[in-house]
């Protein structure tokens, strides 16, 4: 291999290695978004936990629920996420939050 091809792989793996570490800088970034995201939301499940717990309604909503999971479908595929993963995601996310709720009702707040 001549030096000039040698030059040429150096600049390509260098300039590869930049945009890796600028593609995981982004995704460092997301994943603090999504945490902090998920860290208000389940702010507000809390309140909403506290106040069924309050007014003795039922910790799970299945019609809300079902709602919210078509809606979600529906937005991973304009974001062109895989709707399934969504789906699942949000169904994780939604057995979280009526655990807080079942646990709210049996601490009577």
């Amino acid at each position: 291999m001549s030096q000039l091809e040698t030059d040429m792989t150096t600049d390509v793996t260098a300039r590869a290695a930049e945009v890796l570490k600028e593609h995981r800088a982004s995704i460092d970034r997301l994943d603090a978004i999504l945490v902090y995201t998920l860290g208000e939301r389940f702010k507000h499940t809390q309140a909403v936990g506290k106040l069924k717990a309050q007014h003795d309604l039922p910790p799970s909503d299945p019609s809300r629920e079902a709602t919210q999971i078509a809606r979600l479908e529906d937005l991973a595929v304009q974001a062109d996420l895989d709707p399934e993963f969504a789906k699942a995601f949000l169904n994780f996310i939604i057995q979280e939050v009526i655990h807080h709720h079942e646990k709210h009702q049996e601490s009577g707040a």
